[in-house]
């Protein structure tokens, strides 16, 4: 039977000592001898048909590697059984002793999942922000946008004129064959090449989809409203994993926007005069709201019994067109994070209702 000590510290770490008695060993160390050698090839034997011994001597370090790969993380499971201990991250392991025939004593280092306290949620007070009219003038900007690009993409040769008493119309002539003219203003025919049936069908599918964008970040805007209050209101240790977590994540869309502007990311950070770590330094102060945000939206959850069935979850990825990214979903991480990004939506759909009562 094994033995254990474990100790709490600081910003939710947790040392493990472990020891485990070698007859508790001796079988997984067995068993890995005998599916290693099947692989191993000495000198005078076939291929696999060495002696277990010889095939020990010759592994050496492998061996005791693999035996304690497979083994240091099954015994910290149970030495963690029964007690208060939830790890968010990958364990960290340090060999104390060790030797073939004598107990093997390790110390495993994890960071344990927060105590998190949420202040009364069930008042927060978030106001919508009203909605902007879309003017006539923003409507012009977007058109003359998709007409400028349009035209760039629709070059015409200059032409001669037609002449003084040929019919007036959209054709003109070189010679004797007929090009047509690009107007120099938006007109019917780009509007069409846009998929409007006409210019004034065009502005309108342009004010309604500037609508949209404006009532979609306004109810972003409310949402962020409501998950600022939350995060004022959440008292917890954050981990530093955590934190490190989120400030690679913000990195990663700072990757993507500077990616669409055409840019390396080295290019930016030096026009900006700035390194990579003086970019975390500045951002870990929102890196810890976030993730401030996160832990009790999280408890929110939990203390509402807010959860994603089975079905739904696998109804969120039937929805994916994307096969290959599809297939990511057959792993358990990935079904794990949607599953968590699908608990935290609805939680925040509740608390929107909460705000609205």
């Amino acid at each position: 039977m094994i033995t254990k000590n474990i100790v709490k510290q600081p910003k939710s770490i947790v040392e493990v000592s472990v020891t485990v008695p070698w007859t508790d060993l001796s079988s997984s160390w067995d068993q890995t001898l005998a599916k290693m050698a099947q692989d191993v090839e000495i000198a005078g034997f076939r291929k696999g048909a060495a002696p277990l011994p010889m095939v020990e001597s010759q592994l050496g370090q492998k061996l005791q590697d693999e035996v304690l790969k497979n083994a240091m993380p099954n015994f910290l499971i149970q030495a963690l059984q029964g007690s208060d201990i939830v790890p968010i991250d990958y364990p960290q392991y340090q060999i104390i002793s060790f030797t073939k025939g004598q107990d093997l004593q390790f110390k495993a280092t994890v960071t344990n999942r927060p105590t998190v306290t949420v202040g009364n949620y069930k008042t927060i007070k978030a106001t919508r922000p009203a909605i902007k009219p879309i003017t006539p003038e923003e409507v012009q900007k977007v058109m003359d946008d998709l007409f400028k690009r349009w035209k760039a993409r629709n070059p015409v040769t200059p032409v001669q004129s037609a002449p003084q008493n040929g019919p007036a119309g959209s054709i003109s002539f070189n010679g004797n064959q007929p090009q047509a003219v690009v107007s120099d203003v938006p007109n019917d025919e780009f509007a069409k090449a846009m998929g409007a049936t006409t210019l004034l069908d065009l502005k309108d599918k342009i004010k309604k989809d500037l609508e949209g964008n404006v009532t979609y970040n306004n109810e972003l805007d409310y949402e962020e409203g409501i998950l600022q209050e939350v995060e004022e209101i959440t008292t917890v240790e954050l981990p530093e994993i955590l934190i490190q977590d989120e400030l690679n994540r913000m990195l990663v869309s700072l990757q993507r926007r500077v990616a669409d502007m055409g840019l390396l990311l080295e290019d930016y950070l030096k026009s900006q005069n700035k390194t990579l770590d003086q970019i975390k330094t500045e951002w870990r102060v929102q890196a810890e709201r976030n993730v401030r945000m996160e832990l009790g939206l999280a408890e929110i959850a939990r203390q509402e019994n807010v959860s994603i069935t089975d079905a739904e979850l696998q109804a969120e990825i039937d929805k994916i067109q994307d096969q290959k990214v599809k297939s990511q979903f057959t792993q358990q991480e990935p079904r794990l994070h949607l599953r968590h990004a699908l608990r935290q939506t609805r939680t925040l759909d509740l608390l929107k209702k909460m705000v609205g009562a």
